[in-house]
């Protein structure tokens, strides 16, 4: 993107989101949150007013108990019918790209505020695939984005490869001809980008993505340590007849995934739940889900489990869910074993999709010379392991973790 009129570069992301632009040649992060480079992408509105607040205060508000609904991992929904959907959310029925939507405009306000500047153009990120293996799908998430971005106010939005502005921004770090592998773990999808560094510049071999992320671990984690003490995994006595029959799963489910959790809170859900109570062989355990979903317990238990498992992953290779907010003295330990076991099959997927980058490039993985870790979910240690197991001659280095991808985008503006 070229010249007038300056152009904002928008790193809208799944858990985190962050805004730069160039000032004479030289990159400027924006402040969008008070002294902050990023802020949670998440909004809360207040039953009352409607009012929206976002960032750090849509979570403040959460832990304060105030009366509204919160919502985090927005961006997973697009390209979805559910991103469409008119849903009653403050005191009004909105859709999810109308959120989304007055999140960008807050952004755009909050940028044109600190810098003193008008932005009517946009340079934003994109993962690779939205959607993993549905093209159809995939392109309507870009255009349901694109559609939130005029609707926000901007006359021109043009979109990056994530990984492809991470690659950029690591420019200088590498010698001619040296070949890179960017790995970009985020809260909704992993991308991956080969690159060769050519003098003053990148040149791409190759880039590829899945839909897989930190809100997908949280997912797994919860499923195996937190739900089972919900009644997952559990049976129910059958109305008529012997027998015993499992559990369903699909509430559990939904509990599990961040961008779910708010449509659960139903006059449905509170019904289904109640009739396994009285069904349920162990309903103590049963009564904890129904507590969960009368009190509307679902993000305080999600933000539990994602502790969990960071301390899991920190250096004592341990950490608990303390799901007290539920029943006075439950927890759930979590260790790097018990883990590692919850994120087998991702650590599968992510495997394969770093070899499907290295193939689809036509680079053996002895030929990578640097691995870049980017992204908050590369902090994980499965996917250093990976990494560093793929091409274990590469230098494995961190780069800015929550800011690499804006720092590249806005870099791509000149």
């Amino acid at each position: 993107m070229s010249a007038s009129e300056p152009v904002l570069a928008i790193d809208f992301g799944t858990s985190n989101s962050a805004a730069a632009i160039l000032e004479g040649g030289t990159l400027r992060r924006i402040a969008i949150e008070a002294g902050e480079e990023t802020l949670p992408t998440a909004v809360f509105f207040d039953s009352d007013t409607g009012a929206m607040r976002i960032g750090a205060a849509a979570a403040e508000a959460l832990i304060a108990g105030d009366e509204g609904r919160y919502m985090r991992a927005l961006k997973s929904v697009l390209g979805t019918s559910l991103f469409h959907e008119k849903r009653l959310v403050g005191g009004k029925r909105r859709t999810l790209a109308e959120i989304v939507t007055a999140f960008l405009v807050a952004m755009k306000t909050r940028a044109e505020a600190e810098t003193g500047r008008t932005f009517t153009r946009a340079l934003s990120g994109r993962p690779v695939h939205f959607h993993s293996n549905d093209p159809e799908r995939d392109a309507q998430a870009e255009a349901d984005l694109r559609g939130c971005y005029a609707a926000a106010g901007f006359s021109e939005v043009q979109f990056m490869f994530e990984p492809e502005a991470a690659a950029l921004a690591s420019l200088g770090d590498g010698h001619p001809g040296e070949v890179g592998l960017i790995v970009d773990i985020g809260g909704g999808t992993s991308d991956f980008t080969l690159f060769r560094a050519e003098g003053n510049g990148i040149g791409i071999i190759a880039s590829h993505g899945i839909r897989l992320g930190g809100t997908d671990f949280d997912h797994a984690v919860s499923m195996t340590h937190a739900m089972p003490e919900l009644g997952l995994g559990g049976e129910l006595r059958r109305t008529f007849g012997e027998g015993l029959l499992p559990v369903p799963k699909p509430i559990y489910v939904d509990l599990s995934t961040w961008a779910k959790i708010p449509f659960l809170y139903t006059a449905e859900t509170a019904r289904a739940v109640a009739d396994m109570e009285v069904h349920a062989v162990d309903p103590a355990r049963m009564g904890r889900l129904a507590r969960v979903i009368e009190d509307q317990l679902g993000h305080e238990l999600a933000f539990a489990v994602e502790r969990g498992k960071i301390g899991a992953n920190g250096p004592e290779g341990a950490g608990e869910i303390d799901m007290g907010m539920v029943e006075r003295g439950l927890t759930v330990r979590t260790t790097a074993g018990s883990v590692n076991a919850a994120l087998s099959e991702a650590r599968e997927a992510l495997r394969g999709a770093i070899y499907d980058t290295l193939v689809a490039g036509g680079v053996a993985s002895g030929q990578v010379s640097s691995v870049i870790l980017v992204g908050g979910s590369s902090l994980m240690g499965l996917v250093q392991e990976e990494a560093q197991g793929i091409s274990p001659t590469a230098t494995l280095r961190r780069s800015e973790a929550f800011t690499a991808v804006v720092d590249g985008l806005a870099l791509a503006t000149a």
